[in-house]
């Protein structure tokens, strides 16, 4: 499910999920399937390397972060949304493509490499009663849609991913992706990427069938600067050896998406009553979501906290629903957030963990010069009582998913000058 796309590609408030599913895969591909210097390659592989890749992207005003990925041979380079909140990954496809927003000689041109319906990985993503196979021998088809009702539709298709790893060996695996060839855009802003890399936990995602393959540790994470740009990593090579906050998974209705829970809202160190928030972390959603009860909660608490400052509400700034504006136009959050208390998400299954959101971390300065908040109301956009940790509040910290530990962690990190390392 990525719970809301970014704001380049839809619309800013609107909730992806997969009408597939990516349930239990006993195989993705095995060494026969690979070519021979890569069946060698694998087997001298040893657990403990990692892949790291540059981003880019921001918060405000682009909306989402990006990762260059290249696949085939001759490899294509191709650029995606990060979406640790799906697991499907899919590019634009030439198959002919109807709908799909970059030229056709940037899209992914699919050659006799379609995955059958026989196959494990398309018996998996369909559940017994969504299964729209014949025979077979059918092509495995998939869907994506957004609550705007834009979607993706296509194949699953296999082709070669070349890799780079932190131990110095260079290797092409074989990975499983969906090949788009039906967009349906239902927003004001085109696309900038070619499609979305799914990061969840589901054993479709590209860190899974990695990690099956023996190439990596089933560990991702990510470093979202605050100045734009950052990092993203398959394997635990980076994870530091302290100084991390680690809080357990759930395993709950949010099926394989990262949660964690329950939570409770802590404002300037203060307990607001505000408790058992489950939290899905998710780099497909630019913004933190709140359900009804807790965001009425915090904004009460910031409205009666902000009077007496020189703050007006500025309700002809649409960028977010609350915006405030100053005595004169603020340049950045480093301006306003003298103005504002810091946050914190305290996870009351560990001890001692939590989550602080300076006001960096939930505010953005637009570009008329008003500070707005972002935090959103999850439930007015279709999230129920869903809660959502999106890129604003993930900046400037090393949030790492560790299936095999079953944990998600952060610490605070500057992701930019890493990022240059």
């Amino acid at each position: 499910m990525g719970a809301e796309k970014k704001t380049n590609r839809l619309l800013p408030l609107t909730v992806f999920f997969l009408l597939v599913l990516s349930a239990t895969i006993p195989c993705v591909f095995s060494a026969a399937n690979q070519s021979p210097t890569y069946r060698k390659s694998a087997q001298l592989q040893k657990f403990g390397s990692s892949a790291v890749f540059p981003l880019h992207g921001n918060v405000y005003p682009l909306g989402y972060y990006s990762v260059s990925i290249t696949i085939g041979h001759p490899a294509k380079r191709f650029d995606l949304d990060i979406d640790t909140g799906s697991d499907l990954t899919w590019v634009q496809c030439d198959a002919p493509c109807t709908g799909c927003t970059k030229p056709r000689e940037d899209l992914y041109k699919p050659s006799n490499n379609l995955l059958g319906c026989g196959h494990p990985l398309c018996v998996a993503f369909h559940s017994p009663a969504s299964y729209p196979c014949k025979t077979p021998d059918d092509q495995c088809d998939y869907e994506v849609e957004y609550a705007d009702h834009g979607s993706s539709l296509g194949v699953l298709v296999n082709d070669y991913f070349p890799l780079k790893f932190t131990n110095g060996s260079r290797l092409i695996p074989r990975l499983a992706f969906g090949c788009g060839y039906d967009q349906k855009i239902n927003g004001l802003n085109t696309p900038a990427t070619s499609g979305v890399i799914g990061l969840a936990n589901g054993k479709a995602s590209i860190v899974s069938q990695l990690s099956h393959l023996g190439l990596t540790r089933n560990v991702v994470g990510h470093c979202l600067s605050g100045q734009g740009g950052g990092f993203l990593f398959f394997g635990d090579d980076l994870v530091p050896s302290s100084g991390v906050m680690w809080t357990p998974m759930l395993h709950n209705s949010f099926q394989d998406h990262y949660s964690s829970g329950p939570a409770e809202l802590v404002f300037n160190g203060k307990s607001t009553g505000v408790k058992g928030l489950n939290m899905v972390f998710d780099s497909g959603s630019s913004y933190t979501y709140f359900n009804s009860q807790a965001y009425k909660a915090l904004i009460n608490l910031v409205r009666n906290d902000l009077n007496g400052k020189p703050l007006k509400y500025a309700t002809e700034d649409q960028s977010l629903p609350i915006c405030w504006k100053g005595s004169k136009p603020f340049k950045s959050v480093g301006d306003a957030k003298n103005f504002f208390k810091p946050l914190a998400l305290s996870f009351t299954k560990a001890k001692n963990v939590q989550l602080q959101l300076s006001p960096d971390a939930y505010l953005i300065v637009t570009k008329h010069g008003n500070v707005c908040l972002g935090i959103l109301n999850g439930t007015e956009v279709g999230l129920g009582s869903m809660n959502i940790i999106g890129d604003i509040t993930m900046q400037d910290k090393m949030v790492i998913y560790d299936n095999e530990n079953q944990r998600i962690g952060w610490a605070p990190t500057n992701c930019k000058r890493l990022s240059k390392s």
